[in-house]
């Protein structure tokens, strides 16, 4: 679809957005009716092309997920403007995807804390995250808020997170019940993380405690090891004096 064909009033939504990332996507579908996850990638190094797309619909602008064959010969994600009826009109005062409600709803859930470290965050610095990404569960995810879906992470957790999912083999596979069984999706209950055979325990010293871990890591220097291995060896050493 060219751009004299779309209604004016889209036409005027679409030149409101501002925003770098949303506006570099919507002029480049505007000029090339399409851009590619490759596209996303090496020309505007958005090395997650979903988190740019998302950013587009949260301004209400509908966007459609199709396949096109890259560069190397291999099915990769593409995207292209939806029928412009579909704008959501909740949106076009700027409103984000992830309403204060559901953050709030997720803070009376789980409480102002990041659900990966446990560890109580200021909310302003909690951040809504799909517990299953984006990029695996599509579109059926991205409309709903149903609070058993989303978790608020903090900004550490979510850079950790993306890392982890993105270098997984599940990224290619994109199958929903593996996310399901993940760390990184509920890591109050999993069997796996990002696909490995691991367990994790994310530890956070905060405030007062901070004193206790610079305490712990001098510890560990003095009988030469790496803080993290000392702190297993502390914990082996109490299980087995708990075995006793």
């Amino acid at each position: 679809m060219s751009k004299k064909n779309y209604p004016p009033e889209f036409l005027e939504l679409l030149k409101s957005v501002q925003a770098k990332r949303p506006k570099t996507v919507i002029e480049h579908i505007l000029e090339h009716g399409q851009i590619t996850t490759e596209e996303l990638k090496d020309v505007y190094g958005y090395n997650h092309p979903p988190r740019a797309i998302r950013d587009v619909r949260e301004q209400g602008i509908p966007i459609e997920t199709f396949y096109v064959i890259g560069s190397d010969g291999r099915r990769i994600g593409a995207y292209k403007f939806g029928n412009p009826s579909d704008v959501r009109a909740a949106q076009l005062s700027g409103r984000t995807a992830f309403s204060s409600t559901l953050k709030n709803t997720l803070i009376e859930e789980h409480g102002a804390r990041c659900n990966i470290y446990l560890a109580p965050f200021p909310e302003r610095e909690l951040q809504i995250d799909h517990r299953i990404p984006f990029e695996i569960a599509g579109d059926n995810i991205d409309l709903s808020e149903d609070s058993d879906a989303y978790m608020l992470i903090c900004p550490s957790a979510n850079r950790a997170k993306s890392w982890s999912c993105e270098n997984c083999e599940n990224w290619k596979l994109k199958e929903v019940s593996n996310c399901r069984s993940c760390y990184w999706a509920f890591p109050e209950s999993y069997s796996h993380v990002a696909m490995r055979e691991m367990r994790r325990l994310d530890i956070l010293w905060v405030g007062e405690e901070v004193a206790e871990y610079d305490q712990l890591k001098e510890t560990a220097e003095k009988v030469g090891e790496e803080t993290p291995a000392y702190v297993k060896n502390v914990l082996r050493n109490h299980l087995e004096c708990e075995g006793d």
